[in-house]
């Protein structure tokens, strides 16, 4: 039997603002995992939330192999025409956050509402979700560095990594609002600037000989974190991070969290912020040199939300 919900006539008021305080009931957070990750990538964030914080989270359930079921893409025509829509390739993922929804209901005071928190990929098919089983008691959307923009069009190079998802996301579902009864917010990472792999082919001084020379003197930090490392521009990591970014917004020399760049973990009518030196992923962060959104001392600077 299918979990997901019919949608509602209309959306429902959540109270006024609240404060993190013990006589005072929180939201629940439902915590989405983005493309790849797992529901343990998320224990130590869900826990921080819970046990600093006093939060009730759930984590939908997840697992890397879950992510295995988008190959069946490769057989539909509209992977290749780059015209794929969410459903029903995304039904299991759509299921597994209503599994969640249901679980964070239970843990609801009368009247209150739900916070989603998407990270990556979790953000954009929060937003399928939303539009297409209806809001389910839902008042806050927050997303963690999620690209929520289709690249633009018809640039040499740039291939649409969605394969036409998020252009659909684009056209269909609702814009994002920053409302008493609904709140969008977006949360960018700044974590390193990106660099064109070959550098700047209008720029007079473009030799394209020295190319082979230039990157055979170029050497990986030993610490990506180390900002002193990172900002000798630039770097082979640069250039590698600015080809993530271009195929995403079109850009290579921009600022992102090292995966999605900045510009397109942002939403017009969102509250928008962004972080320096936050890293993408919980996978590959240590926290201190590298924290993703999630680690502590990042966590701190946006969890005041799910608060009021």
């Amino acid at each position: 039997m299918s979990l997901l919900p019919t949608p509602p006539p209309s959306l429902r008021t959540v109270p006024a603002t609240s404060t993190a305080s013990s006589t005072v009931a929180l939201r629940p957070v439902v915590v989405l995992p983005g493309l790849g990750n797992n529901t343990g990538d998320y224990r130590d964030m869900a826990m921080t939330l819970r046990e600093g914080y006093g939060i009730p989270s759930v984590v939908a359930r997840v697992s890397r192999v879950d992510w295995l079921r988008h190959c069946a893409a490769l057989l539909s025509p509209g992977f290749w025409r780059g015209s794929l829509r969410p459903r029903p390739l995304l039904d299991w993922y759509l299921e597994r956050v209503a599994e969640a929804v249901a679980e964070a209901k239970l843990l609801l005071e009368d009247g209150g509402g739900i916070s989603l928190v998407g990270h990556s990929a979790g953000g954009w098919l929060a937003r399928v979700y939303m539009e297409e089983f209806g809001m389910s008691r839902i008042s806050l959307l927050l997303t963690l560095g999620s690209p929520h923009l289709p690249p633009p069009k018809g640039l040499p190079g740039v291939i649409d990594q969605t394969r036409g998802l998020l252009d659909y996301i684009e056209k269909n579902c609702a814009p994002a609002v920053y409302t008493p009864e609904l709140k969008y917010i977006c949360i960018a990472g700044r974590y390193i600037q990106g660099a064109s792999l070959f550098g700047d082919f209008n720029d007079p001084s473009y030799d394209p000989m020295l190319v082979g020379e230039e990157l055979n003197k170029i050497k990986l930090p030993a610490k990506f974190g180390d900002d002193k490392s990172l900002s000798s521009a630039p770097s082979l990591h640069a250039r590698f991070v600015g080809q993530s970014y271009k195929q995403v917004c079109g850009q290579a020399d921009v600022w992102g969290d090292g995966v999605v760049p900045e510009v397109s973990a942002h939403l017009e009518g969102a509250l928008n912020i962004s972080l320096d030196g936050v890293y993408h992923s919980p996978v590959g962060s240590d926290g201190t040199i590298r924290p993703w959104f999630g680690s502590a001392y990042v966590l701190k600077k946006w969890v005041h939300h799910l608060l009021t």
